[in-house]
């Protein structure tokens, strides 16, 4: 069976990793173009380039994909199957038709939960317990079509989405495995989706990390989570931009929100009568460093709110 792979991210690395430890024939690898990365903006290769570079395996980085040029490389490719893991493109109907066995995407939720482009850090920001991994066959719509196979994964506390979508690339590539020896022994069987059950993750953006102090420390917690390790979850401190990285429910107690209620350790007061440990935060214009080191250089006070300018905490009443 000859296998075209498309895929972009860390995320898709364990299921190429998978195919090639298994002798599947992997003929192609197809990934999005490289981009200048980092503040040197230096231009480097995708995770998925990289590592099918070290496998010999030929890389395509087409910019579109709808155009004959593309399909003409598929054609020549003359794939029985092509898997899609995190690619970042949409697949025309054209290509998605072309394979024998048409094309398998694996998809960072349990479907028809979460379609879209960011369904593991919507999971935590939600405050899901439980996620998992979806095999499906795909169709023009957005994560739409048929249910192959399903894995559940579960969400720790403080696991932020970074290390759960390591976690869940590990089970992607093991489901996809299964599916394609099940697809190969003819036992595969697809379901449809019910689209009545469907939720979107759209992708975040740097609002998406506004941090709303009137939300309980749970909420807040999982927004924390989910933001990292982008967009960062963030608020002001006199004026500053103030990103926090990690965090930790507190024990409950009637604050005003955003008021610093303690500096050793660095406790916010949130709303519902909430409040929530800081633990690893960077001001603007400095490094990242532990929230209990930042709030010994910084003279933080009870006065102090988080949100608000700096002629806001001057005013701000006692009686909280």
């Amino acid at each position: 069976m000859k296998i075209l792979f498309m895929g972009t991210p860390e995320f898709a690395i364990p299921s190429l990793d998978a195919l090639i430890e298994n002798e599947y024939d992997v003929s192609a690898v197809f990934t999005k173009p490289d981009k200048p990365q980092g503040r040197k903006q230096v231009i480097l290769p995708t995770p998925v380039k990289a590592r099918a570079q070290e496998y010999g395996i030929k890389v395509f980085q087409p910019e579109k994909l709808k155009i004959d040029e593309t399909f003409e490389i598929i054609k020549q490719i003359n794939p029985d199957l092509i898997i899609v893991v995190a690619y970042g493109k949409i697949l025309p109907k054209n290509i998605i038709t072309f394979p024998k066995f048409g094309c398998i995407n694996v998809h960072g939720s349990l479907l028809p939960k979460y379609r879209g482009a960011a369904p593991i850090q919507w999971s935590i920001i939600n405050g899901d317990t439980v996620t998992g991994v979806t095999t499906m066959f795909m169709d023009e719509g957005l994560d739409t079509g048929d249910i192959l196979m399903q894995s559940k994964v579960f969400i720790n506390d403080d696991e932020t989405s970074e290390e759960l979508k390591k976690k869940m690339s590990v089970v992607g590539a093991d489901t996809l495995i299964k599916t394609i020896k099940k697809l190969q022994s003819g036992e595969l069987v697809s379901i449809p989706q019910d689209d009545s059950k469907a939720t979107l993750s759209p992708p975040l953006d740097k609002i998406t990390g506004d941090i709303n102090w009137e939300k309980s420390a749970k909420e807040i917690h999982d927004l924390i989570r989910g933001s990292n390790p982008w967009p960062i979850a963030h608020t002001t401190l006199r004026g500053k931009l103030f990103k926090i990285y990690k965090s930790r429910v507190a024990q409950s107690r009637p604050a005003y929100p955003g008021k610093i209620l303690s500096t050793s350790p660095l406790i916010v007061g949130c709303g519902k009568d909430t409040s929530l440990e800081l633990l690893e935060v960077q001001i603007e214009g400095k490094k990242r460093m532990p929230a209990s080191d930042f709030a010994r250089g910084y003279r933080l006070s009870d006065k102090t709110i988080l949100g608000l300018a700096i002629s806001s905490e001057k005013t701000f009443s006692e009686g909280f």
